[in-house]
């Protein structure tokens, strides 16, 4: 279990974690775009299992080195020295390490501290919330996008399927096959991103919003059961999605929170939930 305050760095550097309160940050280390890697993805993906593990952990938050770049994806200097068949693993393991944080039973925001891109946005989309930094005054805006196809491939870390059940099948293909980027204010009105920051302050602000997700203030566990239900329940047909829900449903009517809860709405009081 990591210590309130302290800052770990996993095996191969490249990602960071550092623990605030229940709010357990990651932050992608590779300077200067923080593109992403096997190795990175291993960290990530270590990273992720360590906080979902953790009991002490209700929300994740997930961001970049630096002012400039939460991440510019996948390193394209690497890429270009692999054989077709790596690059097929490497994609793999990449959605692989998406899923796991994607179906992680606590709530992920991707804070999104600079320019998102490519692969970086595929890795921003696998967060449940992206809240957007806005650039320092008089710089250019950051920016968001897809834009692979000038490369002559897709974006194949889950970027075709993510960006379509987002803003839609039609507007994310337009997108993509125009590698349109866009600010933070159009992702804001595309319903990409839920919030825009300013940047001065932004990681607190960001802490402070984590926070209105834990305990003792919210039922992180609720908070955990309605992500698996809308994450696993929306690829099903309806009766399954509600067979799930139900079942979800059941687990927290047996939980100590479930009956803070009710207790609490009963007594007219200000719940105090536990995560458990």
């Amino acid at each position: 279990m990591q210590a309130n305050g302290e800052e770990c760095a996993m095996p191969n550097g490249l990602v960071r974690t550092l623990r605030r309160g229940r709010v357990q940050w990651l932050r992608l280390c590779c300077p200067p775009a923080n593109s992403y890697s096997y190795e990175m993805m291993c960290d990530l993906d270590t990273a992720v299992l360590a906080a979902r593990f953790d009991e002490e952990v209700d929300v994740i938050v997930l961001s970049g080195e630096g002012d400039r770049f939460f991440c510019a994806g996948a390193d394209i200097t690497m890429l270009d020295q692999v054989t077709p068949r790596w690059k097929q693993s490497f994609c793999l393991h990449a959605n692989e390490t998406l899923l796991r944080l994607e179906h992680t039973p606590k709530l992920v925001l991707a804070a999104l501290n600079g320019h998102c891109v490519g692969g970086g946005l595929e890795v921003a989309m696998a967060a449940d919330l992206r809240v957007a930094r806005r650039a320092p005054e008089g710089a250019k805006p950051f920016q968001l996008g897809l834009p692979e196809v000038k490369l002559g491939v897709l974006p194949g870390t889950g970027g075709t399927q993510r960006l379509a059940r987002l803003v839609g099948p039609s507007r994310a293909i337009e997108w993509m096959a125009e590698a349109r980027t866009f600010d933070a204010d159009a992702a804001l009105a595309a319903g990409l991103v839920s919030r825009v920051l300013p940047f001065e302050g932004f990681a607190d602000a960001v802490q402070a919003w984590a926070e209105s997700f834990c305990a003792p203030g919210r039922a992180p566990m609720a908070v955990g059961h309605i992500k698996r239900a809308v994450q696993s329940g929306s690829a099903l047909p309806l009766e399954s999605g509600l067979a799930l829900e139900r079942e979800l449903q059941q687990r927290l009517f047996e939980s100590a929170d479930a009956k803070e809860g009710i207790a609490a709405f009963v007594e007219k009081r200000t719940p105090r939930f536990e995560g458990r």
